[in-house]
């Protein structure tokens, strides 16, 4: 982690305004998961969007309503994933304001077919947990415009950290909610999140000259092209750990990840072990490597 990130130690429930009409507010949740906290965004001069509310905290909503000045009012509020850090205070501030809740869709939306049936198999997700409750009002897809007066966001379906994980582009910048943070690396845990669309949605937002990303937490990233380039190739580096632990005998997810993350934490080893499954699910859908019998956590996968 560079210098810049671990500077990043806002007060939480402060209004910071990080350029004109984008403002922001750090909510109490900090933990090895979730940094600082979870970065809720104030969008606008007037009319304001809300991107990201946050945990169920009353704390945090008093800190939203708080930042509502004179002459404004929130009008949308949007939720890049239905993760609990994210989501849950979606319903309150709603309830509050009479703002309809956007996103992408409920908890299970935008799954790709193999994690849809490990998720019917049984399996459930690891880190920050699914908000099972969370449907929002409105559903947007990729490409939909969400606009205000003065503002004017561009939905752009990222899956990977979770199905129905969104970015929103206003202009130059983009709202990257969990997909790029400038602490860590994104968590991929099947069933929620997926390795291969996660690379695929690094490679779209790859593909527009962006100035800055505002994370979902995290000190904002001013260099997102560098940072991408990054995420891209950590993850290639690990894929060719795998292959090159496979060379040597078939293994499962839980005896590659103790062979190759040799300097993590025993408590992290099974987040370590999760994301060593996403990458085999990902080079088995490459056929590169083969799994005896059934696909699960506890498969043994051998290379082709």
């Amino acid at each position: 982690m560079d210098a810049q990130m671990m500077a990043f130690n806002p007060e939480p429930g402060d209004v910071v305004e990080l350029e004109p009409m984008v403002r922001r507010i750090v909510a109490p949740n900090p933990s090895p998961m979730t940094f600082r906290g979870t970065n809720t965004y104030l969008i606008g001069t007037t009319s304001l969007a809300v991107i990201d509310p946050g945990p169920d905290s009353d704390i945090h909503l008093e800190a939203i309503l708080s930042g509502v000045g004179a002459g404004q009012h929130i009008s949308h509020i949007i939720v890049t994933h239905a993760h609990l850090d994210h989501s849950p205070l979606a319903a309150a501030l709603s309830r509050e304001t009479g703002a309809p809740v956007l996103a992408f869709g409920g908890p299970e939306a935008g799954r790709s077919t193999v994690m849809q049936n490990l998720s019917k198999s049984g399996m459930a997700g690891g880190g920050e947990g699914i908000d099972v409750n969370f449907f929002p009002d409105r559903h947007v897809a990729e490409g939909d415009m969400i606009e205000g007066p003065d503002w004017a966001l561009e939905v752009l379906h990222t899956p990977g950290h979770f199905g129905n994980h969104i970015a929103l582009a206003m202009g130059n910048m983009c709202f990257v909610g969990d997909h790029v943070m400038g602490w860590a690396s994104s968590l991929v845990s099947p069933p929620d999140g997926d390795l291969t669309d996660f690379m695929r949605s690094c490679e779209k937002l790859r593909s527009r000259p962006w100035r800055v990303f505002h994370a979902g937490h995290g000190a904002p990233i001013e260099s997102p092209a560098e940072r991408l380039d990054w995420l891209m190739s950590h993850r290639k580096a690990r894929e060719a750990d795998i292959l090159k632990a496979l060379s040597a005998a078939p293994a499962t997810a839980e005896a590659l990840a103790r062979q190759i993350y040799v300097e993590t934490p025993a408590a992290l080893l099974p987040a370590a072990t999760r994301n060593v499954f996403a990458h085999l699910i990902d080079l088995q859908g490459k056929r590169r490597v083969s799994v005896f019998g059934k696909l699960s956590a506890e498969s043994i996968f051998e290379l082709r």
